[in-house]
């Protein structure tokens, strides 16, 4: 039997920024499950819960200092109870965070873990001493910038913090750890979720013998100096997937449940990683990477991505997005200036559901938002505050969902929100794109019942026509029909031809007259046919 999160259609929920209703301008578990009819309404499958743990929020939840507590912000454990059976009862699996590679430096395992050298948690977290000199046991460095060690008067010693300093690493090599996340993992399970996002998941382990990361190959020294290192030591250890597979054993004991990770790497090795990490069937489901959240939206990019999964992992399974918490929206990012946003936001869903794998939505992207622009005085991500003005953190893509535009804050809260909630993203509220027929919101809706009616779209096999920038062409097969999706990633209309008919069908924004197509801006189009149509460029006959 085929696992439902093949096919499935992932729609990511920050909680802070979704419905807040008591007040406080903060997002909670009851706004989620009043909005749970919307996100019902787009035809997803999952919704995915960024954190809601207790937490003192140096980094907006993933600085974890309870894993099976609710945040007093967020409501109770009552509220996600009902959360979940409200979404199970629309259809809806529920999946939410788990944040496992650290924790906050308040969770009481730290506490005792730093107390001294010789209590029962000494060696849960990664502890070493200075080198002769003083300085941090290795060169590896932080991905909020500096060191990512930190010096601890009470134990004389350093400690590992891939992120801030208050997001102490756990030591994966203990197994008492891993015993006690997967526990927490199980709480979770035992209360029906559905499965788990892992964030970071190939930082768990790191190299036990502390050895130096080697420089990496960067001609122009990055406004982040972190990616000025090959990290093949703080990172992406072999006894990882040890690690994965005791998570999947778990998983596997409540049946059709999944784990989605999130791969934190550069450059194509981020999606040889996601094949490795999914690759047979005992460690994740599924992985996802930046690789396609990064400012490259070309039609190489995307067919190279998709073509090396596919080369390398045959056995394993992709989840692919655009948008998320930690990234600007694709709509700003993929956009020129003087561009059409809402025409690259169409086309972005149209071209997703041509892809082969697990799909994934941010809320807000289904509105056509944009990045909201964000001043220095109503900052909140001070993970990033180092990197301003030149990155200006991920504020701009977390600012609260519009739902009414002629409500305060756009039916947000009756409060102050967390952040602002600005002009250009209330005309983009639900109410208004909801009148609007050729809305993003309504592209989205039958962009995602188009891939779950055809067969081609989530079970084909999948190949890519050779066709020059900015032309994607991409077919879908299964059982002697054939889908493919043409896509015209530039603002500059495009002419092809076919060497024989095909039919359109579906979502489109181009022309078929006999056997020529007219792409517009951002234009796209699927044909349908028994075997993948030949393409070529301008009105010339195609040949085979």
């Amino acid at each position: 039997m085929r696992e439902w999160w093949r096919d499935a259609v992932i729609y990511q929920v920050y909680p802070r920024s979704y419905q807040d209703t008591t007040g406080n301008g903060i997002g909670d578990l009851n706004g989620i499950t009043q909005r749970l009819d919307h996100i019902a309404s787009l035809g997803v499958d999952v919704v995915w819960l960024s954190p809601f743990f207790t937490s003192p929020d140096r980094d907006m939840g993933y600085d974890v200092s309870d894993y099976t507590g609710v945040n007093p912000l967020f409501g109770t454990i009552e509220d996600f109870d009902r959360l979940i059976a409200r979404a199970h009862g629309l259809g809806l699996k529920v999946i939410i965070d788990q944040v496992l590679s650290h924790t906050s430096d308040q969770h009481p395992w730290f506490v005792e873990s730093r107390s001294s050298r010789d209590n029962a948690k000494a060696d849960w977290y990664v502890w070493a001493d200075p080198r002769r000199d003083g300085t941090a046991p290795t060169n590896w460095l932080s991905v909020f910038g500096g060191s990512a060690w930190q010096f601890d008067t009470r134990r004389k010693q350093y400690y590992l913090h891939n992120f801030l300093t208050e997001q102490p690493d756990l030591n994966f090599h203990n197994p008492d750890v891993v015993d006690a996340l997967l526990d927490s993992m199980r709480f979770w399970l035992d209360r029906g979720v559905d499965g788990f996002r892992l964030d970071t998941v190939n930082f768990f382990v790191h190299d036990a013998e502390l050895r130096d990361n080697p420089p990496s190959d960067w001609h122009d020294f990055p406004n982040n100096p972190y990616e000025a290192q090959e990290h093949i030591h703080s990172k992406t250890q072999p006894h990882n997937l040890t690690v994965l597979r005791r998570m999947r054993a778990l998983t596997d004991e409540y049946g059709q449940t999944m784990m989605v990770g999130e791969v934190g790497e550069m450059g194509q090795r981020q999606v040889e990683i996601m094949g490795e990490y999914t690759s047979g069937s005992d460690k994740l489901h599924m992985a996802y990477s930046f690789a396609m959240l990064s400012h490259d939206h070309s039609a190489g990019h995307f067919r190279r991505c998709i073509e090396g999964f596919l080369r390398d992992a045959p056995e394993g399974w992709p989840c692919w997005s655009f948008s998320n918490h930690d990234v600007q929206r694709h709509a700003t990012r993929w956009t020129p200036p003087g561009g059409d946003d809402a025409a690259v936001a169409r086309q972005a869903i149209n071209l997703m559901i041509s892809f082969p794998g697990t799909l994934g939505l941010y809320q807000g992207e289904e509105l056509g938002q944009l990045e909201t622009d964000i001043a220095f005085e109503e900052l909140q991500d001070t993970a990033n505050i180092a990197f301003w003005p030149e990155y200006k953190g991920r504020d701009g893509c977390r600012t609260p969902m519009t739902w009414d535009h002629a409500a305060p804050n756009a039916g947000f809260t009756t409060g102050t929100p967390w952040l602002p909630v600005k002009a250009p993203q209330i005309a983009r509220a639900l109410d208004l794109i909801e009148k609007q027929n050729d809305s993003v919101l309504h592209s989205y809706r039958a962009a995602l019942a188009f891939r779950r009616a055809r067969a081609e779209l989530r079970l084909g096999a999948t190949t890519f026509h050779d066709l020059p920038e900015p032309l994607l062409a991409i077919s879908r097969s299964h059982e002697g029909k054939v889908l493919t999706g043409v896509f015209n990633l530039s603002d500059t209309p495009q002419h092809l031809h076919l060497a024989a008919n095909a039919a359109a069908t579906g979502p489109q924004h181009a022309t078929l007259d006999g056997r020529a197509i007219t792409l517009p801006a951002r234009g796209y189009l699927y044909l349908a046919s028994s075997t993948a149509p030949k393409l070529a460029m301008g009105h010339e006959t195609a040949t085979a």
